[in-house]
């Protein structure tokens, strides 16, 4: 479980085929093989870990047919930065929301423009996630927990403010690029009690 909140920005190094090497600051003594990494905001186990020759360390994962498939990942290329989270522990302080790190689909950025300090964006989700997108709700985009400011069909607005700008991707971001989008855990699980309500098990 991850909460949205990035710890860090990595950079892929090397890809070959379905596995991804990527650079991170984090050091190597911090992390275990086996364990979860939030990626672009796709939760991704660590199949290898080694001390980079500089600072930090560098990771490598493997996708499955079905995170290629769902998530931006397919597209990723060397060079390519990427937000980094690692899994909470229980007793850590949950800052965003609870973000799973399973990817629902792809939102694309349609607009992005100043908003006094901070940059507005508005996306537009696949049509059958956006009932689980509202105003005053949230989202993760690339990992990133969000406040949702309005709704409009399938479109909606964010609000990034300049420290998130800063300390995420978001900075790279323009209209047309692809991001992954996780909605919230408790919107899907409402829908589905609202689906399911009246029925005998």
């Amino acid at each position: 479980m991850f909460t949205g909140i990035v710890s860090g920005i990595g950079t892929l190094v090397e890809r070959r085929g379905t596995r991804f090497s990527i650079a991170c600051p984090y050091k190597r003594g911090s992390l275990e093989e086996g364990a979860s990494v939030a990626c672009d905001g796709c939760c991704l186990t660590l199949a290898e870990v080694r001390k980079a020759h500089g600072k930090g360390a560098v990771f490598a994962v493997e996708a499955s047919n079905e995170t290629l498939a769902r998530t931006t990942l397919g597209t990723w290329r060397e060079g390519r930065r990427i937000n980094l989270e690692r899994a909470m522990a229980l007793g850590d302080e949950l800052g965003g929301h609870l973000v799973t790190g399973h990817v629902d689909g792809l939102a694309r950025i349609i607009e992005r423009k100043p908003d006094g300090e901070s940059v507005r964006f508005v996306l537009e989700s696949p049509a059958a996630l956006a009932r689980f997108i509202a105003e005053k709700g949230t989202v993760a985009l690339d990992g990133v927990s969000l406040t949702v400011n309005d709704v409009t069909g399938a479109r909606f607005g964010v609000n990034v403010i300049p420290y998130t700008l800063a300390h995420t991707t978001w900075e790279d971001r323009v209209p047309g690029d692809l991001l992954n989008l996780e909605v919230d855990l408790l919107a899907r699980y409402v829908a589905r009690l609202a689906e399911t309500e009246g029925r005998v098990p």
